[in-house]
């Protein structure tokens, strides 16, 4: 009997570990940032970015940053690990736009994410997960 309580113990912490975006980050203060990306890590449960990013006074402030899409549905989208690579090198120059922590923190969800061309990467229309960047063929239409 013991055994069972503790992995029901176990499965119920794993259940409450996981946050809700809207208790983590306020997407009712968006912040935009300009940075360099650092780092790109396509894993469960939310990608996250990592970008350094010039405060006002021009030091380096390291970021990061959570897609609202978990790895599955970038997956379903179309929008693998190979094609986050190739859109988001390291030294890559990137606009966000973040809701951000609620702690304070350099750390946000991203809202939209754009190259320096202006190119959509990544956003939510407000509606839910956003897709990937237009393909050559949705450009011509």
């Amino acid at each position: 009997m013991k055994k069972y309580l503790g992995l029901l113990g176990l499965a119920a912490s794993a259940v409450l570990a996981h946050h809700g975006t809207g208790v983590s980050y306020d997407a009712s203060k968006p912040v935009n940032v300009k940075g360099v990306v650092t780092e790109f890590r396509y894993a469960n449960p939310h990608p996250q970015l990592y970008f350094d990013v010039k405060n006002e006074k021009g030091e380096i402030v390291h970021w990061s940053g959570e897609f609202y899409p978990n790895a599955a549905q970038l997956q379903q989208i179309g929008w693998g690990k190979k094609r986050s690579l190739e859109a988001l090198p390291i030294g890559a120059e990137v606009n966000l736009t973040l809701a951000p922590s609620r702690a304070g923190t350099p750390v946000g969800a991203i809202l939209k994410l754009t190259n320096m061309q202006g190119e959509i990467l990544m956003g939510v229309d407000g509606s839910g997960p956003g897709g990937p960047p237009p393909t050559p063929a949705d450009k011509k239409q």
